[in-house]
């Protein structure tokens, strides 16, 4: 039975080693494997990696694109606004300019005509006062001539 035994044992020893070696072979297969797994991965992880860089520049470019395209609208219609206020102003100050140069020329008129009625009624006034004290010349003639003839 010992015979039996170590032959058993041998056969044991045997098997052992080739599930050992088997073992080993599958696990620098699975390593190797597992290696080549790692380095697919690092290199889709850079390839992608430098397509997102690429999207990433693409979109900042865009981005910066539409920021200096907004930019200049703005500025152009600021432009526009500023220029239609100035004209505005402009032509207020033209119109409120016409109203002071037709004010000004309708008070000299004014001033004009009231000088000439002054002129006119100090003329009347003189006159009034001349026939007045005419005819009270005339009244006091008359009456100096009455009161001789009735002397």
């Amino acid at each position: 039975m010992q015979k039996a035994e170590m032959v058993q044992e041998a056969n044991f020893g045997k098997f052992k080693s080739e599930v050992k070696n088997s073992q080993e072979h599958h696990f620098s297969l699975l390593q190797r494997e597992t290696e080549k797994l790692r380095v697919d991965i690092d290199k889709l992880q850079s390839e992608l990696r430098s397509l997102l860089q690429r999207e990433t520049e693409k979109f900042r470019v865009d981005l910066d694109k539409l920021r200096s395209e907004s930019r200049y609208e703005i500025d152009k219609v600021t432009a526009g606004q500023r220029l239609d206020l100035n004209l505005e102003r402009g032509r207020m100050r033209d119109e409120l300019a016409n109203q002071n140069t037709e004010t000004t020329n309708l008070t000299n008129k004014l001033d004009k005509e009231i000088h000439t009625l002054r002129a006119h009624l100090e003329t009347t006034k003189y006159d009034i006062v001349k026939w007045c004290v005419a005819t009270l010349v005339a009244l006091s003639s008359a009456g100096i001539a009455v009161l001789r003839i009735m002397m």
